[in-house]
């Protein structure tokens, strides 16, 4: 039974989970900055240029405080894991899916039904966003890293 199971076991060399998670923390980052960017591309230049740096600033509060941490973190937990193939969805630890999905139900709820303002919610929106799109940079250096290492083992 155990055998069976295994073949169904999405691992993985280290390097695919690093880019994974780069994947998804650049695709999640691009996808709050354009619900961001739908909310405020009709304001006056003045509120935008507002709205536009008020965002750059938290996004980088968010970056040096959390996302970067955070992506240094997983990445050393990453290159600690023992096995040469590990799991796919292992690219975050398995405690961080709950907080995941308390995420996606938050920024729902936002979206479709906070009293606050769609531009005041953008600051937010991009604030994350950017933060976890610049917090993706050294996933993809450490994936190229080990996967270049892994290719020339096989050489």
């Amino acid at each position: 039974m155990n055998d069976f199971l295994h073949k169904f076991d999405p691992a993985v060399n280290r390097g695919w989970l690093h880019l994974a998670a780069g994947l998804m923390w650049s695709a999640v980052g691009i996808m709050l900055a354009l619900f961001a960017a739908r909310w405020i591309r009709e304001l006056d230049w003045l509120t935008l240029s507002a709205i536009l740096l008020a965002g750059l600033v938290l996004a980088s509060l968010i970056y040096l405080l959390g996302f970067s941490k955070l992506a240094r973190k997983n990445i050393l937990r990453i290159n600690a894991m023992k096995r040469d193939r590990i799991c796919i969805f292992a690219f975050q630890e398995w405690k961080s899916y709950p907080l995941v999905a308390f995420m996606i139900f938050l920024g729902i709820y936002l979206r479709l039904y906070s009293p606050v303002p769609k531009p005041v919610l953008s600051i937010l929106y991009l604030g994350i966003g950017l933060s976890l799109f610049a917090s993706s940079f050294p996933y993809y250096e450490h994936s190229i890293h080990s996967l270049n290492a892994s290719h020339k083992e096989r050489a």
